[in-house]
């Protein structure tokens, strides 16, 4: 599998040919979100960098979870020669995932594709056996479901996870902040950064970013003194409330407290408050033009540099860098076969109405 830096271009790169499998019922805007992006770097670079493809397995129309009905460009056995494929998934997963899917995928994984999912798409290649030694992400909803089905897959609540030669996102709009990351490795964040600014995203959110899992779907509606903790917590992230005092407020001990802490949520409280005012603290140095100095005030610490120690054992990298972006890694590059019996029509016409629009090869790779 091949990686290369961010900004990096191989060069004579050709059109990268992407098949997104429908399943039944998958989220539409998963979809949208993955395909957007390759549209816009289309637009914006003024070239056929990408192509895509929608596959069913015969071939018929699909419906997604929203009612609406898809025609795919292909069926499994008119599809072209692809570079990656990436299974969209959605409501009711575990009975959407057939037999035929599953040798579909392991005869693409055979031939060298990159394999990819979005929303719940991430069970497909699970249960395809491709995701055995990975990280992968999922929607939080089909968390704990895939943590017991796949027991030799790391399931993580990240936003998105790209390891080696898999690519997963989480669903809703995740799916386009991992396609951002993957064009600006192969052409450039300038390119990225562009197609951000034209789907007024405020920011690429990046593998570091995880999903708000609901306290309620991790709990369920046993444990109401202890989600009453947490958003007594969330509300109060600058001025502090000592822990005797959160007992006090929901009449447990401060023994009862810990012990719920342990049970649930596998960590002290002191532990979860400092989480809780960490990740506050990241979206502020991402979101808003605050110092380091003000963040750490309004996240209840009490010292810079008590601050910066807590992020960076939480987050692996100081304040500072978070900011300025330089704990970029390496991210995986989808490499294109030499086909360019391809081509799908619609792609095509994409591009060449695209040509009136001002943005137009507005940015140079």
């Amino acid at each position: 599998m091949s990686q290369i830096n961010p900004g990096v271009q191989p060069p004579n790169r050709l059109p990268q040919t992407i098949g997104f499998l429908l399943l039944d019922n998958f989220t539409l805007i998963s979809l949208a979100s993955a395909v957007e992006p390759l549209r816009m770097a289309n637009q914006l670079s003024g070239k056929e960098l990408y192509r895509w493809f929608t596959v069913t397995h015969n071939g018929q129309a699909v419906m997604a979870s929203d009612g609406l009905q898809i025609s795919p460009d292909a069926s499994f056995e008119t599809a072209p020669k692809l570079d990656a494929v990436v299974v969209c998934g959605g409501v009711d997963i575990l009975h959407s995932v057939t037999r035929d899917h599953v040798h579909w995928l392991q005869a693409q994984a055979r031939h060298g594709r990159q394999m990819g999912a979005v929303c719940t798409g991430s069970w497909g290649l699970a249960k395809a056996g491709l995701l055995d030694g990975f990280d992968c992400s999922v929607h939080w909803e089909c968390l704990a479901a895939m943590q017991e089905a796949f027991p030799r897959t790391t399931v993580t609540p990240r936003l998105f996870s790209i390891d080696r030669n898999r690519f997963t996102a989480s669903g809703g709009t995740a799916p386009m902040d991992m396609m951002l990351h993957l064009i600006g490795a192969q052409h450039g964040r300038e390119l990225a950064a562009a197609i951000s600014d034209m789907f007024m995203c405020e920011r690429i959110r990046n593998e570091q970013d995880h999903q708000r899992v609901p306290l309620k779907h991790m709990l369920g509606t046993n444990q109401p003194k202890l989600l009453e903790i947490v958003a007594l917590m969330e509300a109060n992230l600058e001025e502090l409330i000592d822990l005797d005092e959160l007992a006090c407020y929901v009449n447990v001990s401060r023994r009862q407290l810990e012990r719920l802490y342990q049970k649930y949520l596998h960590c002290s409280p002191s532990r979860y408050y400092l989480k809780l005012r960490l990740i506050r603290a990241r979206q502020l140095l991402k979101q808003t033009p605050m110092s380091i100095i003000e963040v750490a005030s309004v996240c209840g610490f009490v010292s810079t540099p008590h601050f910066s120690k807590c992020y960076r054992e939480y987050f692996g990298i100081p304040p500072r860098d978070e900011r300025s972006g330089q704990h970029s890694g390496q991210v995986l590059a989808m490499i294109p076969s030499p086909n360019e019996g391809n081509k799908n029509p619609a792609v095509m016409a994409a591009l060449q109405r695209a040509q009136g629009e001002s943005t137009y090869a507005s940015v140079r790779i």
